[in-house]
């Protein structure tokens, strides 16, 4: 069946393609298609900090990876990041896997379970999750 040639008789929404595809298309390709980091071991609670300048025109980072090195100026948890960035954790991991690598940031391993008091780590992973 051929599409009618006019478009207030469309069948279909005439949307832009990026609502036509919907959010998952975006992320596959921003990663390569991985689904795992090349390096480092991501927990929602993990604590990433940028170790140098935001590098404007290094070869092979995308706008999220520029977003977040400006977001880890101060430490902050994977779960906090995929909340600001409104990606998929699986997709955050993959881009802080490529920073680690290139050495932009440095991970932070939460403190044993007997420090763990406190509420802010708790709430940031609870806003992480929500934000999922």
């Amino acid at each position: 069946m051929m599409p009618p040639e006019d478009p207030s008789q469309e069948p279909w929404p005439a949307a832009p393609m990026d609502e036509l595809v919907g959010p998952m298309v975006r992320p596959y390709v921003m990663t390569g298609g991985r689904m795992e980091p090349t390096r480092g071991k991501f927990d929602l609670i993990t604590m990433v900090v940028a170790i140098s300048a935001d590098p404007e025109g290094e070869f092979g980072l995308g706008p999220e990876h520029h977003a977040i090195l400006r977001l880890c100026d101060s430490v902050m948890s994977v779960a906090e990041l995929t909340g600001h960035l409104d990606l998929p954790v699986v997709t955050v991991r993959v881009l802080l896997g490529d920073l680690l690598d290139k050495g932009f940031i440095t991970l932070q391993e939460p403190e044993p379970e007997t420090d763990m008091q406190d509420i802010r780590l708790y709430k940031a992973v609870i806003d992480g999750l929500r934000a999922l």
